[in-house]
């Protein structure tokens, strides 16, 4: 957890917004430690969460997790965490029978254009069977995390597919259960034609369903060894169409967290 970003979007375990649909996006740069943020976060704040980690496997997670002072196996282990971790299970899900229960979440892997009907029932489940806490309390809120959603159009899932997953799951986490969902989604590079079926038209249909975007890219002017990148944050309020106006922030990725600082306020600069 970055307690400056937190800073930045007025937010913290003891005191987050409800129903937030979070945009994560990146473009030539590497926006994965803003998802170990959110982890974290709704982690530390006991939120039931459901992660399905499509790019990376639960030991990673987990050692991320651990310098950041949460440990993953024992969220596990306690109910907290359900974890989905698409590279194990999609050898079993293409090898396995298409009748084959254990793997129907995944079932977009034997045939791309049935669309996610079988990944949503496996969030809708995730995120309704709240459970208890050791205390006799029940859980938080249920969030949602996805890392990271882009893949799917590599195996053949249509943008509309997509769209249509995460409105389902936004209606059944943000609306009806009032809980938070984070997506990661990677853009292609500027000159590629935003109109195809591609990562970029589905960052633009994710960015009119969300409420909060942080775009990670890389410096205009080039390799910084003290700046490693810049964010774009963006956010609307609740019934409105409008976003506020951009404001962008310099970074810098460490070890145990990131440092977060207003364009031309880094010691690198001045």
């Amino acid at each position: 957890m970055f307690p400056e970003l937190n800073n930045i979007l007025n937010s913290t375990p003891d005191s987050f917004k409800p129903s937030d649909f979070i945009l994560v996006s990146d473009r030539q740069a590497d926006a994965s430690f803003l998802i170990h943020h959110y982890l974290s976060f709704y982690l530390r704040a006991g939120c039931k969460v459901c992660f399905l980690g499509l790019v990376q496997s639960f030991s990673h997670y987990s050692a991320v997790g651990q310098r950041l002072g949460v440990s993953l196996a024992q969220a596990r282990e306690k109910g907290q965490l359900v974890f989905l971790e698409g590279l194990k299970d999609s050898i079993g899900a293409i090898l396995q029978e298409e009748s084959s229960q254990g793997t129907q979440h995944l079932s977009y892997l034997r045939s791309p254009g049935a669309g996610l009907k079988g990944l949503f029932r496996f969030v809708e489940t995730s995120v309704s069977q709240n459970g208890a806490r050791d205390d006799g309390e029940s859980w938080g809120p249920p969030v949602l995390l996805i890392d990271d959603l882009s893949v799917l159009l590599s195996l053949g899932v249509t943008v509309g597919a997509i769209l249509d997953f995460t409105l389902y799951c936004q209606a059944t986490v943000c609306t009806e259960l009032q809980g938070n969902m984070v997506i990661l989604v990677r853009c292609e590079e500027e000159d590629v034609d935003d109109d195809e079926e591609g990562a970029n038209l589905l960052q633009r249909g994710l960015v009119h369903q969300c409420n909060l975007a942080l775009h990670v890219e890389g410096l205009p002017t080039g390799y910084c060894r003290d700046i490693h990148g810049q964010m774009q944050v963006w956010w609307r309020q609740s019934g409105e169409t409008m976003y506020n106006p951009r404001k962008i922030f310099h970074f810098k990725v460490h070890d145990k967290g990131a440092s977060f600082f207003a364009r031309g306020t880094s010691s690198a600069v001045l």
